[in-house]
């Protein structure tokens, strides 16, 4: 299986940054030869060694007052660029802790394959942050959310529902462990988490960051942009002068150093200006 890794970019939340240090922890994460794409639509200041395409077009419109990511669905296509065959979807907020090679190596290349939601594990939905699949095996899912996408969005809430939910060969999971949720799963329970760092899972590949809390936040230790670090004894104080005091109380976390040196290492070589694939 060729190994093809793609990520989208759209708005100005990431851009060339986020695209650039993705593209150096994929570097270090993965035997030679692969290829790195991106669908951005800002190509200013993105390594030249990343395949750069244009936002595939949206299909039908995007939805209002909705939380899922609905703007994936445009790799949802029958087309993708000049791709062919599978591709690795990657997020551009994760951290990768090791070989991605496994990735290219699990089930079929005709399979779709999701990461676990382990925040709501009795349902068994899949994850988005990293999943593989063949061009175009979700097109008839791009046509059913084009001819209303509100009414799916409303439904399902979350593409990555969506996608679990109707995909026209079903999906596979990979297998547990490879990828691992930072809140949910790498910060400590209350109340270990005011004496223990947040730690990294032993066979841990990826780390995502689903929700308001992504790396920047982990690396200072904030639970989001609304609660900076405060030391143990300061959070609590200010927490229990809050509305959601037991809410509050639970949402301290110390800083990732471990996500800090990959972060801190793939941030380095920046690249000057991209390389145009289309």
């Amino acid at each position: 299986m060729k190994k093809q890794i793609v990520c989208i970019n759209w708005g100005t939340k990431y851009g060339a940054p986020y695209i650039n240090r993705l593209y150096q922890m994929v570097k270090a994460n993965t035997t030679p030869p692969f290829r790195f794409v991106a669908f951005t639509d800002t190509r200013a200041g993105v390594h030249p060694d990343v395949d750069c395409f244009d936002l595939p077009e949206m299909p039908g419109f995007m939805p209002k007052n909705t939380i899922g990511q609905w703007p994936k669905s445009r790799l949802w296509a029958p087309e993708l660029g000049d791709l062919e065959g599978a591709f690795l979807f990657v997020d551009l907020d994760v951290t990768i802790t090791d070989s991605l090679d496994p990735f290219f190596e699990f089930g079929a290349e005709e399979d779709v394959v999701l990461a676990r939601n382990v925040a709501k594990p009795l349902q068994k939905l899949g994850q988005t942050s990293i999943y593989r699949m063949p061009v175009g095996a979700l097109a008839p899912l791009q046509a059913m959310f084009a001819a209303d996408p509100q009414a799916v969005a409303d439904k399902y809430r979350f593409e990555q529902h969506f996608v679990t939910k109707n995909a026209p060969n079903g999906v596979k999971f990979w297998p547990n462990g490879w990828v691992r949720h930072f809140r949910i799963e790498c910060i400590p329970r209350f109340p270990l988490n005011y004496f223990v760092p947040p730690r990294l899972p032993k066979g841990a590949r990826v780390v995502i960051f689903a929700g308001s809390m992504n790396p920047p936040d982990a690396i200072v230790g904030q639970y989001n942009k609304r609660t900076p670090f405060l030391p143990p004894m300061q959070h609590l104080k200010r927490a229990l002068k809050s509305k959601n005091r037991i809410k509050s109380i639970r949402q301290f976390v110390y800083p990732a150093t471990w996500v800090k040196d990959i972060w801190d290492a793939a941030g380095g070589d920046s690249g000057t200006a991209p390389k145009d694939a289309k």
